[in-house]
């Protein structure tokens, strides 16, 4: 059966539906006219009866509703959502630019080719229409706002347009009269009689096409599902911005009067708190996307289905996939959303509380942002369970795994419903482990090609080396140790070990230097102290520090901590040989 029509509809018609409000735009569509030279092309195009593409539109009326509003111009308290017969799906700069130069009175909204906002008023010089449809390019043209066009820096007057005598006597024709031009015609008619042949002989070619020109139509019939609606606009939407899966949630929850931005972003002036302006509370939280979030209330609502349907007997693909995938994260029914919403903002908080205890302290060191979903999902259904030590011991082990073994870089939606299942079955009791750790994989020889500040694994090795209770040089403290306050004032980050500047002095390849052998975490006050010297120099002024005072046992014990063996002499395997280059 087929889901669309296809037909042709007379421009004019078209237009006049969408004034009248007939036809609008859903939500997700944003506001947008063309720019100057693109509108002039598309009216010379309709004057030489030249294509100008089909447009699509969505039947009204069906089970997938959204919120509607009327084409940029159209005046919203006339064309009411109740009018609404037809949706725009593709074509709207095109009608929207139509709309206002052949339906409107007032200035069209529109930009220069710098971008530079303009209001235009468009005409068409008559008498360079009539030398032939070559000429149409040249013929039609805008004016300023005040129906001018200025020459000499605006301060001279070149062609006066600013009333319909003006436009009489330069025998300019307006082009929001094209679709009706009678009270124009009796006009020019009364000013000057002798033109009134030439016009209409303009108007039996010109006119005559624009106002008998067919425009192809596609339209989606009103039992289309929700996510294929918004999967065809996506695929017919290549010259515009690509919209997110939150922008059209947004537009279908909108319909049932369910404000999603403001539960997002929050609204100061009616007092409500948004889900980023509370996730911006928690330091781990901060840029989580509203698309994360729904896949997280995607990933929890198809798992519930799934266990429903296990539960009632259901087979084969009688049984509901659990998916965070685009389809299914669109699909996601309005009270599915309410239910889980409150629910995943605890699970949420509880990947950061879990993330803490993990010695992560800022997001520029999380190896991957993605794994806070399946990861929030999982803690949304476990509770306060996740402190045990058992179940907080095999997250930790799937975390790790996901982290060492690269699992979540790329498309990562089928690991995320694959991970919440056996994960949530792992600690349950099952014995089988979850694909995530029984595929991770780590080879020693990888360190020395870790060089990357982006990399996963880099980033995740830097945090297993604070989680094991790395003591900072200066500071002494662990990462665990720090509060809110101490780690702003410490600012650990990752650097080398044997200073860059040293390892060039003594002619070591920037690949050994680079990678994540010769990076730990230090804090920013000891990396200032560092500088260019060796671990001799450095340790030494440290050490002597009136802060640090540490003798050498104890300089060697805060090495070990960062899994440096201390010796009096060290064997510099950056060389690639056994050359001893510095003491400790």
């Amino acid at each position: 059966m087929s889901t669309f029509d296809s037909t042709k509809t007379r421009l004019a018609d078209l237009l006049k539906d969408i004034v009248a409000g007939k036809v609008q735009l859903p939500d997700f569509q944003r506001g947008w006219v063309w720019d100057d030279e693109h509108i002039r092309s598309l009216l010379t195009s309709i004057a030489r009866a030249f294509p100008v593409g089909a447009v699509m539109l969505l039947e009204s009326g069906g089970e997938t509703r959204f919120k509607v509003h009327p084409v940029e111009g159209i005046d919203a308290a006339k064309a009411t959502p109740d009018k609404v017969e037809k949706l725009i799906l593709d074509g709207q700069q095109r009608l929207t630019s139509l709309t206002q130069v052949l339906m409107l009175t007032r200035a069209v909204e529109t930009r220069d080719h710098k971008g530079r906002e303009l209001k235009r008023h468009y005409y068409i010089d008559i008498e360079k229409a009539l030398e032939g449809p070559e000429l149409y390019e040249e013929a039609i043209f805008g004016v300023d706002e005040d129906r001018t066009i200025r020459e000499n820096f605006g301060r001279d007057i070149k062609l006066d347009l600013s009333d319909p005598d003006k436009e009489y006597q330069n025998f300019c024709f307006p082009c929001n009269q094209i679709l009706n031009s009678d009270s124009w015609e009796e006009g020019l008619n009364a000013y000057d009689s002798a033109k009134f042949t030439r016009y209409m002989r303009f108007r039996k070619t010109l006119l005559a096409e624009f106002r008998n020109y067919d425009i192809p139509v596609i339209e989606l019939k009103k039992d289309n599902k929700k996510e294929a609606v918004c999967l065809v606009f996506e695929k017919v939407n290549t010259g515009g911005v690509p919209l997110s899966v939150f922008e059209l949630i947004t537009a279908t929850y909108a319909a049932d009067g369910v404000n999603l931005r403001d539960e997002w972003f929050g609204n100061p002036k009616e007092k409500i708190e948004g889900i980023r302006q509370h996730f911006a509370k928690q330091r781990m939280l901060h840029g989580v996307m509203p698309t994360e979030f729904f896949q997280g209330l995607t990933l929890l609502h198809t798992f519930e289905r799934r266990k429903d349907d296990i539960a009632a007997g259901k087979t084969g693909k009688q049984i509901t996939g659990v998916s965070a995938k685009r389809e299914a994260v669109l699909a996601l029914p309005l009270a599915a959303y309410e239910k889980w919403k409150q629910p995943l903002k605890e699970g949420f908080w509880r990947a950061a509380k879990f993330l803490r205890k993990e010695s992560f302290f800022s997001t520029t060191d999380l190896p991957y942002r993605t794994q806070l979903v399946p990861l929030a999902a999982v803690l949304t259904l476990l509770g306060e369970r996740w402190l045990e030590q058992k179940t907080y011991e095999k997250l930790a082990r799937w975390y790790w795994c996901g982290v060492l073994g690269e699992f979540y870089g790329g498309a990562v939606e089928t690991r995320f419903a694959l991970d919440l299942q056996e994960l949530m079955a792992w600690v349950e009791g099952v014995n089988q482990e979850p694909a995530t750790v029984r595929d991770a994989n780590f080879q020693p020889a990888r360190l020395e090609t870790l060089r990357s500040r982006n990399s996963a694994a880099y980033k995740g090795i830097n945090v297993l080396i604070q989680r094991n209770g790395a003591q900072d040089f200066f500071w002494k403290s662990t990462i665990r140790e720090l509060d809110e306050t101490d780690w702003e004032d410490c600012k650990l980050d990752i650097h080398h070990i044997f200073p860059k500047a040293w390892c060039e002095a003594n002619n070591i390849p920037e690949k050994r230097y680079n990678s994540v052998l010769n990076k730990t975490p230090i804090s920013y006050k000891a990396n200032r102290m560092i500088g260019g010297k060796a671990p001799s120099d450095y340790l030494k002024q440290l050490q002597q520090h009136a802060s640090v005072g540490l003798d050498d046992p104890q300089m060697d014990a805060i090495l070990a901590t960062h899994c440096l063996a201390p010796s009096p002499f060290v064997v510099m395997t950056l060389m690639g040989s056994s050359k001893r280059v510095c003491s400790f």
